[in-house]
C-alpha cells in the first residue's frame, strides 16, 4: 500500500484539512495509483458488464472526498480506508438504485457465494451490505475489518494500519465476523 511514504502523504491530509488547497493539488498524485487499485479490487467482484469502470468509480469517490467538508484526517491509512467504504458506499447505493428501477427482489446468499459467483452481484452486494449494516450496529470494528479486506483488499497488515490494531486482532476479529455474516446471510436465506 506504500508507494509514498505515510508521513509525506499525512502531512498533505493535514494540510489539506487545514485548508491548504495546494496541498490537495500535491495529494491528489500521490493517492491516484493506490485508489485505482481499490477501485480494481471492487470491480473485479462486480458482473461482467458493470456499468462503472475502476477509473470512474476513482472519480466518484473523489469528488465526494471533496465535498466532504468536515473531514479530518489523521493519516494515510484513515484516508484509504474512508476512500474503500466510500467506494463501497458508491456500488451499493448504485446496485440498490439498479434494482428499483429493474423491480427485481433481493435474494440472500452466504459470504462464500457472495466471493465466487459472478452473477446477480447486485442483489448479493446487497445482502452483504445489509448484513455488515447489521455487523456495524453490533461490533463497528469487525464490520471494518470485512470492509476493509473484502471490498478494499487490504491485508492484515494494512488493516492493522487503518484501525489502529495489532495483525493477531485483524485476523481475530476477520475471523469472528466471517462466521458472524455466515450464520446472519445463511438464516436470511
Amino acid at each position: 500500500m506504500a508507494t509514498h511514504t505515510s508521513k509525506e502523504v499525512t502531512q498533505l491530509l493535514i494540510a489539506w484539512n487545514n485548508g491548504d488547497a495546494a496541498a490537495l493539488e500535491q495529494l491528489i498524485p500521490l493517492v491516484q495509483a493506490e485508489l485505482h487499485r481499490l477501485a480494481k479490487h471492487y470491480m473485479a467482484r462486480e458482473r461482467a458488464g458493470h456499468p462503472l469502470q475502476p477509473t470512474a468509480l476513482v472519480n466518484e469517490a473523489y469528488i465526494r472526498l471533496i465535498e466532504w467538508k468536515d473531514a479530518e484526517w489523521k493519516n494515510r491509512a484513515h484516508f484509504f480506508g474512508v476512500s474503500a467504504q466510500l467506494m463501497r458506499r458508491i456500488l451499493v447505493d448504485l446496485a440498490r438504485r439498479r434494482q428499483r428501477v429493474s423491480g427485481k427482489s433481493v435474494h440472500q446468499v452466504s459470504l462464500e457465494q457472495a466471493e465466487g459467483k459472478q452473477q446477480e452481484r447486485t442483489a448479493d452486494l446487497i445482502a452483504l451490505d445489509d448484513a455488515l449494516r447489521s455487523l456495524a450496529e453490533i461490533d463497528e470494528r469487525k464490520c471494518r475489518v470485512v470492509e476493509l479486506r473484502y471490498f478494499g483488499g487490504l491485508d492484515n497488515k494494512e488493516i492493522a494500519e487503518v484501525l489502529g490494531v495489532s495483525e493477531n486482532t485483524v485476523i481475530r476479529e476477520w475471523g469472528r465476523a466471517k462466521a458472524w455474516l455466515y450464520r446472519e446471510l445463511k438464516s436470511e436465506k
